[in-house]
Parts: structure tokens; sequence; C-alpha cells
């Protein structure tokens, strides 16, 4: 394990990760292992969002969905290939960290290990 990783709720350095989630025990926050963060000199922590091929995601970048996707609550699919522009990133606590609007689905929110940068 990194000692460069913390917790970004409470800082704490013991965290573990299970399957695609870091853990911390002390305070139960769980965040993705796809979600980075980095200190930008003033021990304030900025979310880095990556996509699945590891690229930096930013607000209006255009993306690519990579894997069929069931939405829930619906029959519909949204299919491999699916091209979404104009994403917003967002501090999403249940992993879902982009914002968009899809053609003939509408408004969602998407994890970012399933969509590649455009």
């Amino acid at each position: 394990m990194s000692t460069e990783n913390k917790c970004p709720q409470c800082g704490s350095e013991n965290i573990y990760e299970d399957g695609n989630l870091w853990i911390c025990p002390e305070c139960s926050n769980e965040w993705s292992a796809h979600t980075a963060t980095a200190s930008d000199g003033e021990d304030n922590a900025v979310h880095v969002i990556k996509d699945a091929n590891g690229n930096i995601l930013q607000d209006g970048d255009t993306v690519v969905v990579v894997k069929d996707l069931k939405i829930k609550g619906s029959s519909s699919v949204v299919k491999v290939g699916t091209k979404v522009k104009n994403i917003r990133l967002q501090d999403g606590g249940d992993g879902h960290d982009i914002s968009c609007k899809i053609d003939g689905f509408g408004a969602m929110n998407l994890k970012s290990e399933f969509v590649k940068k455009a």
C-alpha cells in the first residue's frame, strides 16, 4: 500500500483497497479507485477523475461508452460506442462522477470507469 494515499474525508492513512473501491475504516468513507486526489499546494484536495483507459477527464469533454449500460427503472440500454458530448464532472458519493445528457435518453449520471475519452 502506498503511503501517499489518504482518505479524502478524514485524512486517515489507514485505508485499504477492496476491488474498485478504497475504504477508510475510521470514517467508513468509500471512493472509487479510478478517482485520485492531487494536492494543489494549499492542502485543498482536487479530485482527478480518470476514464477506463486512465486518461484525465475535464468538464466539457466528449466521451464514448465502452460497455452496454442498463438504465435503472427502464428497459432501455445505452449501447457500446454511444458518444456523449459536453460532460460535467461532479463529486458523486455513489461513484457516478459524470453528469451528462445522452440523445434519446435525457439527463443521467455515469461512472467514469465505463467511458473513454473520445
